[in-house]
């Protein structure tokens, strides 16, 4: 196992729960099999489950994978619980209908990000749909050590990438896909700065 990905080990241990929005499955999906890839400590894994899908959570992280199952315990949640990282996963083919990785893609170095792609396109069914968070080129967090373009490694020594527009649509290929870009002021000491997001809805043909 390579730093970066050793890295979320020791990063799992400040995670926070906390339920996120999930508007954007309103017009797409309301129920089926559902891969969480790269769940964390479960702060999508819950609600997803609680809105009906059959959640299986997959992190590299063992402490992000007890955090999820006791948290998904004390709300008596079945969620199935996996160790693996998200570029090869010990799944069969077409074995979901939907997979949601937010906050995941960005840490991974290029191999690593076109291999998850590359599992996510061979584990939805026909008509399966991804959905994708990522950072983007205009975000404030953009700069540190270069270790490949426009990706960067940290002191704690995981990696953050950051996507451009192109980018994401190349990674999409063979995807019939919609992109959307989100770009939030935030003020800190007087000074404005800017988060910027980027998420994809795909769907495999």
């Amino acid at each position: 196992m390579t730093g970066h990905i050793k890295a979320w080990y020791r990063e799992s241990k400040s995670w926070k729960g906390g339920h996120y929005s999930l508007g954007i499955l309103e017009p797409y999906c309301k129920k089926g099999r559902l891969l969480d890839a790269g769940c964390g400590g479960g702060k999508y894994a819950l609600p997803l489950r609680m809105r009906g899908f059959d959640v299986v959570a997959v992190d590299v992280s063992l402490n992000a994978l007890k955090m999820t199952g006791k948290r998904s315990a004390s709300l008596c949640l079945d969620i199935g619980l996996l160790a693996s990282n998200v570029y090869q996963m010990p799944f069969s083919d077409g074995s979901f209908d939907v997979i949601w990785c937010y906050g995941v893609l960005q840490h991974l170095l290029l191999k690593e990000r076109q291999s998850a792609i590359s599992e996510f396109r061979r584990l939805l069914k026909k008509d399966g749909l991804l959905f994708i968070e990522v950072m983007g080129h205009g975000d404030m967090r953009y700069g540190g050590y270069e270790v490949e373009p426009d990706t960067f490694s940290r002191k704690n020594g995981i990696i953050y990438h950051y996507f451009n527009k192109t980018e994401l649509e190349e990674l999409l290929s063979g995807f019939s896909y919609r992109i959307s870009e989100s770009r939030k002021e935030k003020k800190f000491n007087g000074e404005r700065y800017t988060r910027h997001m980027m998420s994809a809805v795909a769907k495999k043909s």
